[in-house]
């Protein structure tokens, strides 16, 4: 019998917790360990997770490392063969949906599996066509040999809901332990070299959405280049990330004429922003500690990080 474990990190999960756990409770698989890594939450996230049954290992805020601290969960769970992550913010969609995320497994080479995320039912026309755009209906399976087709997308994957074979985690040398973001590609990109596939699940779901501020997604982009900064390896292997921005770009603009076309001037605008974040974000290196800090979403990272 397989193994499988489970990781949620949490920080002050809010009301939205009660509806997250309830659908949890639902589902027909549920993994056979489960834990939560909390970083320090003030509310009743801790509480309400060991009502669940989960175990939950409490971190200082200023610990969290999008790779270290999923690592960390990992190397906890060693007897686990399959470990599923998802976040506090991703409601399960059915009672399958790990059910149909473990399913992927059955094909041995497939070292990695993600599920389709859906936008929120009250998600604003911007954040509900970037789930549309990044998570089809349809199912995938991709290898080394698709990057010609997909480029920098070869490697897309997203821990809000995914799975991971331990050995072929273990094998691409676990999650980089300190990350300012994308852990998931990096790791999806090593096991790809590796010789395993990724698997994308379409039937497995959950809800999934964010309504950036202009600013955050500034902010955003700019930890984005600075992830890619650090890992030029990823778009010399897989190619850059300026033609699948190009697609989006297009995609986004006949969406919204047809769904919100008084949004499409905002969107210009964020468009520029996106790219004015990325492009400080690849050219960190020659700005100040301090600025850094303040153009970052993710600011604890730049405590443990040197110039």
């Amino acid at each position: 019998m397989i193994k499988v474990g489970l990781i949620v990190p949490t920080l002050n999960a809010g009301s939205l917790w009660k509806s997250w756990l309830k659908a949890f409770e639902q589902q027909t698989r549920k993994p056979d360990c489960l834990l939560v890594m909390d970083s320090s939450s003030s509310d009743d996230t801790v509480n309400l997770a060991h009502a669940q049954g989960f175990e939950v290992q409490v971190i200082a805020k200023s610990a969290f490392n999008h790779g270290g601290t999923r690592q960390f969960g990992v190397d906890r769970l060693a007897a686990m063969d399959i470990i599923v992550f998802l976040t506090q913010d991703a409601l399960l969609a059915s009672p399958d949906a790990i059910e149909c995320l473990l399913a992927a497994f059955a094909d041995e080479r497939v070292g990695a599996a993600y599920g389709r995320q859906l936008p929120h039912r009250n998600a604003k026309p911007v954040a509900a066509h970037a789930r549309l755009f990044n998570y089809p209906s349809k199912s995938q399976l991709r290898s080394l040999e698709d990057r010609t087709r997909f480029g920098i997308k070869t490697v897309f994957i997203s821990n809000s809901f995914a799975a991971y074979r331990r050995s072929a985690l273990m094998q691409a040398g676990g999650f980089p332990v300190n990350t300012i973001m994308n852990e998931d590609s990096y790791v999806a990109g090593k096991m790809l070299v590796a010789g395993w596939k990724i698997a994308y699940c379409a039937d497995a779901q959950v809800f999934h959405s964010h309504d950036y501020s202009f600013l955050d997604e500034f902010k955003r982009y700019f930890d984005i280049g600075v992830f890619h900064s650090h890992t030029s390896w990823l778009q010399q292997t897989f190619g850059g990330a300026s033609g699948e921005g190009l697609r989006f770009v297009i995609s986004e603009m006949r969406y919204l004429l047809k769904h919100a076309p008084w949004l499409i001037p905002s969107a210009v605008l964020r468009t520029g922003l996106k790219w004015l974040g990325y492009k400080l974000g690849s050219l960190h290196r020659r700005l100040p500690q301090v600025l850094r800090r303040s153009l970052s979403l993710h600011k604890t990272y730049w405590l443990r990080t040197l110039p």
